[in-house]
């Protein structure tokens, strides 16, 4: 059997690839992966079909790709969430990355959250494997520090759906945010608000209080 490995790509190839799957982005973003077309994939790409079919074979090899590269750059922060550092201060940087992620990443969260709201047919496995694999790890992490006394006992799965819901809610709901805080309050300084406020709410909640505690 011919086990050679495949050749690399070219820098052209590279590019036309990444040009493709930023069109992919802004069409599926936009309309879903059942409301968009090759299409419109090659039309937002600026190249005809055939062309992109030659990078691409099928409309479901280019959104598995983005959702692959999607949830790499999703599950960065809480990587990084470190176990031997001051709890407080990892979460205050995790909720702030989120945030970041939320203003630097709207289409992206989009995509998400069209997949999710579809059944998630073409991403379960991964959330439920690299997903729940990390959360687990991560959970594990938080009842650690609760046990240690450094935080409040509370449950951590759902303290990091929560983390996902109020932050995220600024990409997936921009329009909502900025339509109901106006001008003056809608602008770019929306997400340090926003940030301030988490921190307010999920810090202030999670600092150890004897009474809280046993």
């Amino acid at each position: 059997m011919d086990t050679k490995a495949p050749r690399p790509r070219t820098r052209i190839q590279t590019e036309k690839r990444e040009l493709i799957l930023e069109a992919a982005l802004e069409v599926f973003s936009a309309h879903g992966f059942r409301g968009s077309t090759i299409d419109q994939i090659a039309d937002a790409a600026g190249m005809s079909k055939p062309n992109l079919l030659y990078y691409f074979r099928r409309k479901e090899e280019i959104h598995e790709t983005l959702m692959q590269r999607l949830l790499d750059t999703w599950l960065a922060p809480l990587k990084e969430l470190d176990d031997i550092g001051d709890p407080l201060t990892e979460l205050r940087s995790y909720i702030r990355r989120k945030l970041e992620m939320a203003r630097d990443f709207p289409r992206e969260s989009r995509l998400f959250a069209n997949e999710i709201l579809q059944g998630a047919p073409r991403i379960k496995p991964m959330l439920e494997g690299e997903l729940k694999s990390l959360v687990d790890e991560k959970a594990e992490v938080i009842k650690g520090w609760m046990r240690a006394g450094k935080i409040a006992k509370t449950d951590p799965w759902h303290l990091i759906f929560s983390i996902w819901a109020t932050t995220q809610h600024y990409a997936d709901f921009d329009v909502q945010v900025r339509a109901v805080l106006g001008a003056d309050r809608g602008s770019d300084g929306r997400f340090e608000d926003a940030a301030r406020f988490l921190e307010q709410l999920f810090l202030d909640g999670l600092r150890p209080r004897p009474d809280r505690q046993g």
